[in-house]
């Protein structure tokens, strides 16, 4: 045999001991028993794998937040739409290490050695869900979320765990207060407002007519205490009663200030202006979508520009409202404000 065949034949001979050492000493024998990894792999990650405890075992110590829960949107049989608590909290059991997955009954349970997470980001958890996608079902509730609230966690407006629910101030009063006392009660405030509430060239004051009733009562309420500061409407509202706040406030929300057209188009001007945060709980048109919130319809450039800095500046304050203005610089502001400015009452 020629001296340059036994040569190569010696070499391939050595490569095929390197490959069976490399196969026997340095690579795991349950590779590729199940594909290209290790075939125990399998078995471990089923061991790491955690034990859910089911909503009923989290009534027992959490049965606030359970019957919120439960009445809320994230509940709901009829749909088939449940997202149980340990799908934002994390599983409530583990099991021990070494046991095979499913006869392994033993483990770490909440509350016992097994603390859970309370989400943190849940702007980043909620979206899981609800960022507007192509193709996602029309009855899933989406945001777009860099629009929808100028970057804020969600859980400063929503409850988590009943999320059409608004927190605290956020929350719509029950209606109350009677239309025509209230009349008679606005002679003070008809200098600066208007009569019916409508505010016309000359008037230095917002328009009020067609206001929502819960956020009137709620402004009257905090210049009376000074948590908002404007010394013509402090001195206004420190005479005002409970009662006379809320039949004022009754009387302007049903005065007239119809809004112009909405839909789609209005939306993409907001966004072109820059307000589309805004357009989440104000409307893209100036009317509001929550019962807490107010109506920009009649209100001037001016007046609009002059609360949001007060909102940045701190003479206003509102948990949210305090938050999108001082993200906003002087030009910002000006483009939000000159855009709602146009929203009169038709």
């Amino acid at each position: 045999m020629p001296r340059h065949i036994r040569r190569l034949l010696l070499v391939l001979i050595g490569l095929g001991l390197v490959a069976v050492a490399v196969r026997n000493l340095v690579v795991d024998r349950s590779f590729y028993e199940y594909g290209h990894y290790r075939g125990n792999a399998v078995a471990e990650i089923a061991r790491d794998k955690p034990k859910f405890q089911g909503t009923a075992y989290c009534q027992s110590c959490h049965a606030a937040e359970y019957d919120t829960w439960a009445h809320g949107l994230h509940y709901s049989p009829d749909t088939a739409r449940i997202v149980k608590c340990e799908v934002c909290h994390g599983p409530g059991g583990g099991r021990d290490p070494g046991q095979n997955y499913l006869h392994a009954a033993t483990g770490p349970v909440h509350p016992g050695n097994l603390k859970l997470a309370v989400p943190a980001d849940t702007t980043a958890l909620c979206t899981v869900c609800h960022e507007q996608i192509v193709g996602r079902p029309a009855e899933q509730r989406q945001i777009v979320s860099g629009e929808h609230a100028g970057g804020q966690q969600c859980s400063l407006c929503h409850d988590a765990h009943a999320p059409l629910r608004f927190k605290g101030a956020l929350a719509a009063a029950a209606a109350g207060g009677n239309p025509a006392a209230g009349q008679r009660k606005t002679a003070a405030c008809a200098p600066c407002h208007g009569p019916t509430g409508v505010s016309a060239a000359g008037l230095i004051g917002p328009t009020l007519a067609g206001q929502n009733r819960a956020y009137l009562a709620a402004a009257l309420a905090a210049y009376r205490s000074g948590a908002r500061k404007n010394p013509i409407m402090l001195g206004v509202a420190s005479v005002l009663s409970n009662s006379d706040i809320e039949d004022i406030a009754a009387f302007f929300a049903s005065q007239k200030c119809a809004a112009g057209p909405g839909g789609a188009a209005q939306l993409a001007a907001a966004r072109a202006a820059g307000a589309a945060m805004c357009a989440s709980c104000h409307g893209a048109n100036g009317v509001p979508t929550g019962a807490a919130w107010p109506s920009l319809l009649g209100q001037s450039t001016d007046y609009l520009q002059g609360a949001l800095r007060s909102y940045a500046g701190g003479d206003r304050s509102h948990v949210v409202m305090s938050a999108i203005a001082k993200s906003l610089d002087d030009a910002g502001t000006a483009k939000v404000a000159a855009y709602y400015g146009g929203a009169a009452c038709k």
